[in-house]
C-alpha cells in the first residue's frame, strides 16, 4: 500500500494551440484511501489514471508513488494494478489461468500461483467457476474475474477505469457494493474513475471532480453535495441536479419565481461584500417543498413532467408567470401532482440556497 500525490502534473497534447487534457492537477490520495475521479467525457480523468499507470507521457510536474517519483518509471516498475472498462482476458485461457498469469510472467512457482489464486477466487466467490472459460460467464462474474487478476498480484495501488460500464443497472449496484466492500478488507489504495456521479458519491472515501482537465473540488461525497465549491461542481454533484437559476438580489432578499427570501445573515453579507445585483441561486430539488395555494411564502409551478420512482416522485415544472425558469422538484411518491396542474412551492429552508458568482461561477458562502 502506498500514497500517491500528483504535484502540477499536466498531459498537453500538441495541437494549434496545445490541448491540456490534464491541467496542473494538485491531488493528493492518502495510503489505503479510495478515491473516485469523475467528471463529464472530455474532463481528463482517465487521463489522469492513464499518466499515473505510466501509459501516458507527464508532460509538466511530477507523480509520486509512496516515496518514488515514478513520473517517467515504465509501467510495470510501478507496483500498480489496473481493471480497465473491458474485462481484456484471455479466452483460451480457464478464470484460473487468467487470474495468475501475471504471476506466471514473473516466473513464481506454480504452487504460490495456484495459492494466491485461490485465495482471490474465495474474495471474489469466483472457487466454483475456476476452470470455466471466460465465454461461460457472466458480465458481473468476468469483471469480478478481472478483479480477481489484479488482487493476486497484491498491489500498491488499484487503478480502475470505469470497470461496470458494460453491466446493466441492477449488477452495477451490486458489483460498486462489493467492490467498495472488497477494497475496505484489502485496504489498498485505490483510484477509480467513473462518468457516473452516483457511482462516485457511494464508492467513495473522496470523490474529485474535474472539468476540462482542472481540478474542480475534492472532498467527501457529503461536502460535495452540501457545499460544492462552484456552480459546476453544484451543477454535477446530485441525482437529479441541483436547480440553478439566476437571481435578483434586493437589500437583504433573493428573488425566486416572483417570491422575495430573506437570505440568512452570512448569506446576505458575502453578496453585499461582492458588490453583486444578480447572482446564480442553487437549490436542490428536496429544498422545495409543497404548500397550499393560499401560502403567502409560496409562487406558483406548472407541471410538465412528472417521474414516478416510487417512494417518491420528480416533478418537473415551468414557474407560473417567469420565463425560462424551470424547476425539479422531489415530492411523496404516493400523491404527485398531475400533468398541467399548477402546484403552490416555497423554499422549505433558506439556509439550504446556495449563491455562486454569476461569472465565475465560484462560491460566495
Amino acid at each position: 500500500m502506498a500514497q500517491v500525490s500528483f504535484d502540477s502534473a499536466s498531459r498537453v497534447y500538441a495541437g494549434s494551440p496545445p490541448v491540456r487534457a490534464v491541467d496542473r492537477l494538485d491531488l493528493a490520495v492518502e495510503d489505503g484511501e479510495f478515491l473516485v475521479l469523475v467528471g463529464p467525457s472530455g474532463s481528463g480523468k482517465s487521463t489522469a489514471l492513464r499518466m499515473l499507470a505510466g501509459l501516458e507521457d507527464v508532460d509538466e510536474g511530477t507523480i509520486r508513488i509512496g516515496d518514488r517519483d515514478v513520473t517517467h518509471v515504465p509501467p510495470k516498475g510501478r507496483d500498480i494494478a489496473m481493471v480497465f472498462q473491458s474485462y481484456a482476458l484471455y479466452p483460451h485461457m480457464t478464470v484460473a489461468q487468467n487470474m495468475g498469469f501475471a504471476l506466471k510472467l514473473q516466473g513464481l512457482p506454480k504452487a504460490t500461483i495456484a495459492e494466491k489464486v485461490a485465495e482471490a477466487a474465495k474474495l471474489l466467490d469466483l472457487e466454483k467457476y475456476l476452470a470455466r472459460k471466460p465465454k461461460a460467464l457472466s458480465g458481473g462474474q468476468r469483471q469480478r474475474v478481472a478483479m480477481g487478476r489484479a488482487i493476486v498480484r497484491d498491489p500498491a495501488v488499484f487503478l480502475m477505469d470505469e470497470p461496470l460500464s458494460n453491466l446493466d443497472a441492477k449488477l452495477r449496484v451490486e458489483t460498486r457494493a462489493n467492490i467498495a466492500a472488497l477494497q475496505r478488507r484489502l485496504g489498498t489504495t485505490t483510484i477509480y474513475v467513473t462518468h457516473d456521479q452516483v457511482e462516485a458519491m457511494t464508492m467513495g472515501h473522496r470523490v474529485a471532480v474535474l472539468k476540462d482537465g482542472i481540478l474542480q473540488q475534492c472532498d467527501t461525497p457529503r461536502a460535495l453535495y452540501d457545499r460544492p465549491a462552484n456552480a459546476f461542481v453544484a451543477g454535477f454533484i446530485g441525482s437529479p441536479a441541483m436547480n440553478l437559476h439566476a437571481a435578483a438580489v434586493e437589500g437583504d432578499k433573493i428573488r425566486l419565481g416572483g417570491l422575495d427570501i430573506p437570505l440568512p445573515r452570512e448569506s446576505a453579507a458575502a453578496v453585499h461584500g461582492s458588490g453583486l445585483a444578480e447572482v446564480t441561486l442553487g437549490v436542490r430539488p428536496e429544498s422545495l417543498t409543497l404548500v397550499p395555494a393560499d401560502t403567502p411564502d409560496g409562487f406558483g409551478v406548472v407541471v410538465e413532467l412528472v417521474e414516478e420512482l416510487g417512494a417518491d416522485a420528480l416533478v418537473h415544472g415551468s414557474v407560473a408567470g417567469e420565463s425560462g425558469d424551470r424547476l425539479v422538484l422531489r415530492v411523496d411518491g404516493r400523491t404527485p401532482p398531475t400533468l398541467g396542474q399548477t402546484i403552490t412551492v416555497t423554499v422549505r429552508n433558506p439556509e439550504e440556497l446556495h449563491l455562486f458568482h454569476p461569472q465565475t461561477g465560484d462560491r460566495l458562502v
